[in-house]
């Protein structure tokens, strides 16, 4: 028997089908090259908030362009509920199946850039806030629907949202940016850079990863003619490419993208490449790095940690390149509650070879919530009216949401249990069954978060 909000929400879902393929045809990557006036994140970017917004004066919402940082959709008045979804994609490798930007239905499902991460979810959010608006059940609360262009880059959207456009806290807030039931916990982030100068004569080029927090799916170096690369290559069981020209050999591996919260589930194919390139030249720093780097959980370099609530720590390399002499490594760590990331930042900086050296470029500390309080128990009950699933437990993860910007606010779906999505790898998808029933979810817990706090009012 369909709820009150499966009902509302169905009339929505060819609408909401159709303005999401054409909003992943929109190629919403940061683009540092198109950057201007009103356009912080790129063209891109500023194309993907406009849409969004537009769609959003059409159906007699009030939107705030936020200077061109996010877009601000609102309705109500009252004690304030927030919703923090976002525009921007991590860039494209090779290798789709299916048009990264093209928004293409397949079996039920729609694939491209975005579809998962974060357009299908906040799409879904905008409907649920359009169907609350269309049946008159916002009363004594007000909902602020907020997209960034900038969550795949540091979040410094909301960061100038909240900091710089001193826009509200929320009263309770979720971010379409996670798993269902929802995540009540999420660890500590930081990126950080060993980089210097390096005396590697045999070794001219590096070039690896797009992104800190993604799994190095290809990664090649330039180094002297050797012919006799190949049984190297071999032992590394992984696919490669060899090509002989002149005095200099260009070699290439090949590993498998993942999410930079979940390392253990790709291959990465940088540190993979530093081992090769370490066991033909056996340079002191090389071959110091190769080792370090070369798990996924930060116990090589002494800065392994777990806890009860928030698990254990993951290390992913997301970009190493050599250009000119200069070395740069960014990786991306991510730590339990029970540990500092100062002090994980010393211990790697004691251990970092000379003459490179350490830098931290971000850090994000832990979220915990507390999992019995309203809030929290609002928003698990609405996904379990609303779906029937009683059992799934709810989480903590790894991955960092704008719930860590926005106060009062956990990341609320929308991936369901089980289901498979390739966030942040090849043919990302979204199951369009999945895509409109979590128009219902939101609708309700909006609703749902929005009366508990007008009753207190």
């Amino acid at each position: 028997m369909k709820t009150p909000f499966q009902t509302y929400a169905e009339p929505y879902f060819e609408e909401a089908i159709r303005q999401l393929s054409s909003w992943i045809q929109i190629n919403s990557i940061h683009d540092e090259k198109t950057i201007g006036k009103k356009k912080p994140y790129g063209e891109g970017v500023y194309q993907a908030l406009q849409f969004i917004g537009k769609l959003a004066e059409k159906e007699g919402f009030k939107v705030d362009y936020c200077d061109g940082h996010a877009t601000e959709i609102t309705i109500g008045s009252g004690p304030l509920i927030g919703v923090y979804a976002h525009a921007d994609v991590v860039p494209v490798a090779e290798g789709w199946i299916h048009p990264p930007f093209g928004g293409v239905i397949e079996n039920e499902k729609m694939y491209g850039r975005g579809t998962s991460d974060d357009k299908g979810p906040a799409l879904a959010a905008f409907y649920a806030l359009k169907l609350l608006k269309d049946h008159s059940l916002i009363e004594g609360y007000q909902v602020r629907l907020v997209i960034g262009g900038n969550e795949e880059k540091g979040s410094g959207c909301l960061k100038y949202y909240f900091h710089q456009l001193k826009k509200p806290y929320p009263e309770s807030g979720f971010t379409p940016d996670g798993n269902f039931p929802l995540i009540y916990g999420e660890k500590g982030i930081a990126n950080y850079e060993i980089s210097g100068k390096v005396a590697w004569p045999s070794i001219h080029e590096i070039r690896a990863g797009i992104v800190a927090n993604s799994v190095i799916d290809e990664a090649t170096a330039v180094i002297d003619r050797f012919d006799r690369i190949e049984p190297i290559l071999r032992a590394t069981k992984l696919p490669y490419s060899v090509k002989h020209e002149g005095k200099t050999t260009t070699i290439t591996l090949f590993g498998k993208a993942a999410h930079g919260s979940l390392p253990q589930l790709g291959v990465n194919a940088g540190t993979k490449l530093l081992s090769v390139l370490a066991r033909i030249y056996p340079f002191p720093e090389l071959v110091t790095l190769a080792q370090q780097y070369s798990q996924f959980n930060g116990k090589k370099l002494g800065q392994y940690y777990r806890s009860k609530l928030l698990h254990e720590t993951t290390l992913n390399v997301g970009l190493i390149h050599l250009i000119k002499g200069k070395f740069s490594l960014i990786a991306n760590y991510r730590y339990p509650e029970i540990v500092s990331f100062d002090t994980v930042a010393q211990g790697i900086k004691a251990i970092t070879p000379k003459p490179l050296s350490f830098q931290a470029l971000m850090v994000s500390e832990p979220l915990l919530m507390q999992p019995d309080s309203p809030m929290i128990q609002t928003l698990l009950k609405a996904y379990q009216e609303e779906t029937g699933d009683k059992k799934t437990p709810m989480v903590t993860i790894g991955g960092g949401t704008y719930a860590k910007e926005a106060k009062n606010t956990v990341a609320f779906g929308s991936k369901f249990p089980g289901k498979e999505d390739f966030i942040h790898e090849n043919d990302e998808k979204i199951d369009l069954e999945d895509f409109t029933r979590s128009i219902s979810i939101y609708a309700r817990a909006m609703a749902d978060l929005g009366r508990m706090h007008a009753l207190k009012k």
